[in-house]
C-alpha cells in the first residue's frame, strides 16, 4: 500500500521545520489533525519516545550494494544545513560527514549484498538493509543475518532515548517512531511504528541525515570497487547507467559486482 505525505508536513518549509513537526505528532498525534499553523516550538517530544529517520541509497545501480541508514538527531535544529543528499554535491556531502554523525544520538548504516538484491528483488533488499540498521540500533523483534559490509554504528535508541527525549531507556516496540523516506512502510517492521514521508529526505532532518551518511558511505564503498575493477569509473557513477558504464561493460564485460538482475536489454 502507498501512502500520500501526511497533511501536518504539506506546508514544511524546511527539514529542521519537519522534524520538529514530525516529532509533535510522535508526542500527541491527534493534535496533529487536520492542523492548519504550528506552534513547532512547544510540546517537540514525549518522554521514551525516539524519532528515528530512515533513507535508503542504491535502489537504481547497475551495481554495488543497496545501504540504508537509520539516524537518531540529538535535537530538531542541530544541523540546520541538512537536506536531501541528492541536493548536495560530493564535496558537500563528503564535508558534511563527521558533522552529521556528531549530530546523531546515533546511527547505524547497514546494506543488502548485489546477491540478495538478485535474490529477493530490489525493494525487499532495501527492506533487508533497513532492518539490518535498525536492528543494530536495538529494535525489538529483528533477528537479521550480518551483511556481507559490516555494520556502521554508534549508539543505540537506548542511548537516544536519555538524549533526545529525557526518558527513561528503551524498554518496549512502542518507544521507537520511524519516519520512513518514500510512500510505502519497511515490511517486518510492525505498521504502527512508521509514518512513510514522500521525499522526507528533503523534509524531515533525521532523513536528511540518514539520507548523507547512506550516500556518502556507498559512495566511499564504490571507490574501493573502482580500485578493484578498474576502467568502470564506479568512482565517478558509483554504479548508475550512464553512458560510460554501459560503455566499459560492453568492452570489459560484468564484474561480481555488477546486478545480474539489473542488465539493461541494450547490452
Amino acid at each position: 500500500m502507498k501512502f500520500k505525505l501526511p497533511p501536518f508536513l504539506e506546508n514544511v518549509k524546511s527539514p529542521v521545520e519537519g522534524e520538529i513537526a514530525m516529532r509533535k505528532f510522535v508526542a500527541n498525534p491527534g493534535s496533529m489533525e487536520g492542523a492548519g499553523s504550528l506552534d513547532l516550538f512547544s510540546s517537540v517530544s514525549r518522554e521514551g519516545v525516539v524519532l528515528v529517520g530512515v533513507d535508503e541509497v542504491g535502489r537504481g545501480p547497475l551495481a554495488g550494494p543497496v545501504v540504508a541508514c537509520a539516524a537518531v538527531l540529538k535535537a530538531p535544529d542541530i544541523m540546520s544545513e541538512l537536506n536531501d543528499s541528492k541536493k548536495l554535491t560530493r564535496p558537500k556531502r563528503e564535508a558534511m560527514f563527521d558533522a552529521v554523525k556528531d549530530a546523531c544520538a546515533c546511527y547505524a548504516i547497514a546494506s543488502a549484498s548485489v546477491e540478495e538484491i538478485d535474490r529477493m528483488n530490489i525493494l525487499e533488499a532495501d527492506f533487508l538493509a533497513m532492518r539490518r540498521a535498525l536492528q543494530a540500533l536495538g529494535m525489538p523483534g529483528l533477528s537479521e543475518t550480518a551483511p556481507e559490509i559490516p555494520v556502521e554504528v554508534k549508539g543505540s535508541f537506548s542511548d537516544a532515548a536519555s538524549l533526545t527525549a529525557h526518558g527513561s531507556p528503551l524498554t518496549a516496540q512502542s518507544s521507537v517512531f520511524i519516519a520512513v523516506d518514500g510512500n510505502l512502510k519497511i515490511r517486518g517492521v510492525p505498521a504502527e511504528m512508521q509514518m512513510p514521508v514522500v521525499k522526507g529526505d528533503g523534509r524531515i532532518a533525521s532523513i536528511s541525515a540518514a539520507s548523507v551518511l547512506a550516500k556518502v558511505f556507498r559512495d566511499r564503498y564504490m571507490d574501493k570497487l573502482a580500485e578493484t575493477y578498474p576502467g568502470y569509473g564506479f568512482e565517478v557513477h558509483a554504479g548508475y547507467g550512464t553512458k560510460a558504464h554501459l560503455d566499459a561493460i560492453r568492452k570489459l564485460g560484468f564484474t561480481p559486482a555488477h546486478r545480474k538482475s539489473f542488465h539493461p536489454k541494450s547490452l
